[in-house]
């Protein structure tokens, strides 16, 4: 029997806990009795915790009560997670992540390790809105952006909210064989292995900052005329610079490359135009500057692990 628990605190998202409960829960239709998972809550106090949806949940045991080595322990995320430290856990985390054979979090539960001192040389991710911060938060870290799950060593982490799902179906399958995890994604009615990562769900470029630079103006030009053709030499002459020293500016403010930020441009309106119309692809080609279909379709693959075609039909 593999014990798994949960940790609860204030402002815990609710489904970051139920969903890999769930998957453990089910998987014990499948087990004989000595292979099932035994699960339990332990919270940040005694008495009743309260979600970030209003939903009350009464865990089992708090902190100075688990002493127990877990098979597996599982921060989830929410609000409570990211937006201040929580004494008490970082100071039981380290011990009772050192007795438990495999540790992580869902979504952005990778905070609270984070707080704990628990990222560092990991490859880890989160939801894909709080990747940036948590790169800037734990640089010791190695973010993952794109994955929905990530596996190192004793630690396991998990994209945005259903994404624990995919976690929880991950850990059943090693434990006890792709079949049994199968069978609870089936009564789940999820898939085992998403098409595409993180990626799909969020925007490749960030909003043009506010300022007015030389860069955010070239950035607003390209916006505007997506459909026309552009080099790092035209980019530059629209600011009056050389094209070696507007690379440097722009990879300086923006972190990318300038034919970087155009390409994840032209991906993101696309994405715009499949999302909304009824439009042909090469029309959602044409007007987002690809030249045509193919090009598209071998960007969409890169960036997303999706085509457009899928991507469509899976988000419009």
């Amino acid at each position: 029997m593999k014990t798994i628990a949960m940790v609860l605190f204030p402002d815990f998202l609710l489904l970051d806990m139920a969903g890999p409960m769930e998957v453990f829960s089910i998987a014990n239709r499948y087990l004989a009795p000595q292979d099932a998972y035994q699960l339990s809550t332990i919270g940040t106090e005694p008495g009743a915790l309260r979600a970030s949806n209003g939903v009350s949940v009464q865990p089992d045991l708090y902190l100075e009560q688990a002493t127990a080595a877990y098979d597996l322990l599982l921060i989830p995320g929410g609000p409570g997670a990211y937006n201040e430290p929580c004494p008490p856990l970082q100071a039981w985390l380290p011990d009772a992540t050192r007795r438990a054979k495999r540790y992580g979090s869902i979504c952005t539960g990778a905070f609270v390790l984070g707080f704990a001192g628990l990222l560092d040389g990991y490859r880890v991710t989160t939801h894909w809105h709080y990747t940036e911060r948590l790169i800037k938060g734990f640089p010791g870290a190695q973010v993952e952006t794109d994955q929905i799950y990530v596996l190192d060593r004793n630690l396991i982490t998990s994209g945005g909210v259903t994404a624990g799902i995919d976690l929880a179906l991950a850990v059943v399958a090693e434990d006890h064989g792709k079949k049994v995890a199968q069978d609870v994604a089936k009564v789940l009615l999820v898939v085992m292995k998403r098409q595409g990562g993180q990626a799909q769900f969020s925007p490749l470029m960030a909003a043009v900052a506010p300022q007015e630079t030389a860069v955010t103006r070239v950035q607003h030009y390209v916006l505007d005329h997506l459909d026309e053709t552009f080099t790092v030499e035209r980019m530059a002459a629209l600011v009056s610079m050389s094209p070696r020293h507007f690379s440097r500016l722009f990879a300086r403010e923006l972190n990318m490359t300038p034919m970087a930020f155009l390409q994840n441009a032209r991906v993101d309106f696309a994405r715009n135009l499949l999302e909304t119309t009824e439009l042909p692809l090469k029309t959602v080609a044409y007007r987002s500057g690809f030249g045509s279909v193919r090009h598209m379709r071998f960007l969409f693959s890169e960036k997303l692990g999706l085509n457009p075609t899928q991507y469509r039909e899976q988000f419009s």
